[in-house]
């Protein structure tokens, strides 16, 4: 494979992006349920390849964490996600990560959900989620 077929970034096709934008929402309203709902739907939609299951593996990963009430080492929890410059330097992070040419074809599908995840939290209304994440707890 050439160098330029390694490093192309692949991404999840426009139809699937919707569920994925929608997975992120519910795990940070912490609708859990729901959200695993979204996470097998997109799952059947998706091939079965490494990139895929590097992405699918790291939306579940995220779903877990946050259902977790053990997130001492977790990413997202020492991540302030009110902070948009914070978000988007670690969204920065994965990008370069997707683009090293040292890595496989699950790590840059596991590195571009992350990504995807990461893109949705600026545009959310932040005040919106709260209100409903401390009305299920």
């Amino acid at each position: 494979m050439s160098k330029q077929n390694r490093t192309r970034r692949k991404s999840i096709p426009a139809s699937s992006s919707v569920f994925v934008t929608r997975f992120s929402q519910l795990v940070l309203e912490r609708r859990f349920a729901e959200a695993g709902r979204v996470l097998q739907r997109l799952t059947e939609k998706l091939k079965q390849n490494d990139w895929n299951r590097g992405y699918l593996q790291a939306l579940n990963g995220i779903l877990l964490i946050q259902r977790s009430s053990d997130e001492t080492y977790a990413f997202l929890a020492n991540l302030d996600l009110d902070d948009d410059e914070a978000v988007g330097k670690h969204r920065r992070e994965f990008l370069n990560q997707i683009k090293g040419e040292f890595h496989a074809d699950y790590d840059r599908g596991f590195f571009s959900a992350w990504n995807d995840f990461l893109r949705v939290i600026p545009k959310l209304d932040k005040k919106k989620t709260k209100e409903q994440v401390e009305a299920a707890d």
